[in-house]
């Protein structure tokens, strides 16, 4: 079960770094359809572009612990599932956008709750080993405090 939730949270954190360099190098060249909508629109969607690749680097983060921290992976997840609810919201008060929309708002909603499961079932195998939760890799790897 770890090893699935890490593989699929290292998978998300890189899709969206990559996403995030993609829409902030093209602009709204890559949004489909929008290649007509100026220079304001542009500069938003480069600036969402680097939004979303911290996003990334912050999944990327939590697959490099040890264990995951499931209430990062939690926090992830919901911010989003908000960007898929949103997508609906969009939905009701505009009409159906472009088709690929339509897909991204499905695995914006469908991909949220595996990771709760799987956060949650890692947090629950690791309070139940022996001992507890292992210290986190990036703990371990800090140097103690100077002593006074």
């Amino acid at each position: 079960m770890a090893g699935l939730l890490r593989w699929l949270v290292l998978v998300m954190g890189y899709a969206c770094v990559a996403i995030g360099v993609f829409h902030f190098a093209l602009g709204i060249d890559s949004v489909p359809g929008e290649g007509s909508a100026g220079a304001t629109v542009d500069s938003r969607e480069r600036y969402y572009g680097a939004i979303f690749l911290g996003y990334g680097l912050a999944w990327i983060w939590a697959a490099r612990q040890s264990p995951i921290p499931a209430r990062v992976v939690r926090l992830l997840a919901g911010v989003f599932l908000l960007g898929g609810v949103g997508r609906l919201l969009s939905l009701a008060v505009y009409g159906q956008p472009h088709w690929f929309q339509i897909v991204l708002t499905v695995v914006e909603l469908a991909l949220p709750p595996v990771y709760f499961w799987l956060s949650a079932a890692d947090e629950k195998a690791n309070a139940d080993r022996p001992g507890g939760t292992p210290p986190s890799r990036t703990a371990a790897a800090r140097p103690a405090p100077p002593a006074n």
